[in-house]
C-alpha cells in the first residue's frame, strides 16, 4: 500500500513538472510564431473606413504638372486609388494587369463613370517613367478616352507617406525594392475611403458595385441600385453576396405587382363583359 502511494506521488510530481515546462515553453513558442521578419514589419493594411484623403497633398502628374489630389476628387465620380511603383519586379505588374482585366469586363468606361489614381510609393520615380507605365496600361485597357481617366502620380517621400498613412497602407524599403501588399482603395467623390479590396484577382461585379456604392447614386443605373439592394458586401470573402432578406422583399414586391396587373386585367375584362348589350 505504501509503495502504491509513493508511485502515485511520483507520477503526480512528474505531471506537474511537465505542465510547468509546457507553461514556460508555450509563451516562447507563441512568441516565435507571432513575430514577423524584420523585412515585413509594419507592412500591410489597416482599414480606416471613411478616412478623408488629404486633398491638398501635392504631386506631379505623368506630364510633369504640379497637381493636388483635390483636382481629381471633385465630387463627381468615385475613384479607385492604388499605391504601386513602376519598377516593382512583380506584384504591382500583376495587380495592375488584373485591374485592367476587371475594368475591361465592366460595361462602365474608365473616365466616364469612374477614374483611377495610381500614386507611386517610390519617391525616386520620375514623371517620364510614370508616363511610360501609364501608356502601357492605357493601351492594354484599349478603350477611347481612358487616358483622361487614369492618373499616374509621383511625389516626394513626405507626401507619399502622408497619403499611405491616411488610408492605412504600410510598406517599407528593403534593399532596392519596396515590400508591400496588393490593395485597392475605393473612394467616394469627396475623397473619403469607402471600401478596401484586397489581392490581385478582382471580380468585375464586386468592383462595379463597390464603385456604385462609393458614388452615392451619382453614377450607374437603376439596375445597379437594385443589384446593390439585393447584394451585401462580405468582408470575409471580399465580395458581394446575395442578401436573402432584401431579395425576398424584392421578390415579394414583384409578386404583388404581377398579381395586381393580372387582377386589373381580369376586372377590366369582366366590366366590359357586363356592360356589353344583350342581343335581342
Amino acid at each position: 500500500m505504501k509503495m502504491r502511494t509513493r508511485l502515485t506521488k511520483s507520477a503526480l510530481v512528474g505531471v506537474l513538472a511537465a505542465v510547468a515546462m509546457l507553461t514556460v515553453a508555450w509563451p516562447a513558442t507563441a512568441q516565435r510564431q507571432e513575430s514577423k521578419p524584420a523585412a515585413i514589419e509594419g507592412v500591410g493594411v489597416t482599414e480606416y473606413p471613411e478616412a478623408q484623403i488629404p486633398l491638398d497633398l501635392e504631386f506631379l502628374d505623368s506630364r510633369g504638372n504640379k497637381v493636388t489630389l483635390g483636382k481629381y476628387f471633385d465630387g463627381k465620380k468615385p475613384i479607385i486609388l492604388t499605391l504601386n511603383y513602376s519598377d516593382c519586379p512583380k506584384l504591382c505588374i500583376v495587380q495592375l494587369n488584373k485591374l485592367v482585366e476587371a475594368m475591361g469586363n465592366m460595361k462602365w468606361d474608365l473616365g466616364d463613370q469612374y477614374e483611377v489614381i495610381t500614386v507611386s510609393i517610390d519617391p525616386m520615380e520620375t514623371c517620364d517613367r510614370a508616363l511610360l507605365t501609364k501608356q502601357s496600361y492605357i493601351q492594354k485597357y484599349g478603350r477611347p478616352g481612358a487616358g483622361e481617366g487614369w492618373h499616374f502620380l509621383v511625389g516626394d517621400e513626405k507626401n507619399i507617406k502622408k497619403l499611405a498613412d491616411k488610408v492605412g497602407f504600410g510598406y517599407r524599403l528593403v534593399g532596392k525594392q519596396y515590400v508591400h501588399v496588393a490593395a485597392l482603395f475605393i473612394c467616394m467623390p469627396d475623397g473619403r475611403v469607402s471600401r478596401y479590396l484586397y489581392g490581385v484577382d478582382y471580380d468585375p461585379q464586386t468592383l462595379r458595385l463597390s464603385l456604385y456604392e462609393a458614388g452615392q447614386g451619382k453614377v450607374g443605373s437603376s439596375m445597379d441600385q437594385i443589384l446593390l439592394y439585393c447584394f451585401h458586401y462580405d468582408p470575409a470573402s471580399g465580395s458581394y453576396g446575395l442578401a436573402a432578406f432584401n431579395l425576398m422583399r424584392v421578390g415579394g414586391f414583384a409578386t404583388i405587382v404581377v398579381l395586381g396587373a393580372v387582377l386589373s386585367m381580369y376586372w377590366v375584362r369582366e366590366r366590359r363583359r357586363v356592360k356589353k348589350p344583350v342581343e335581342s
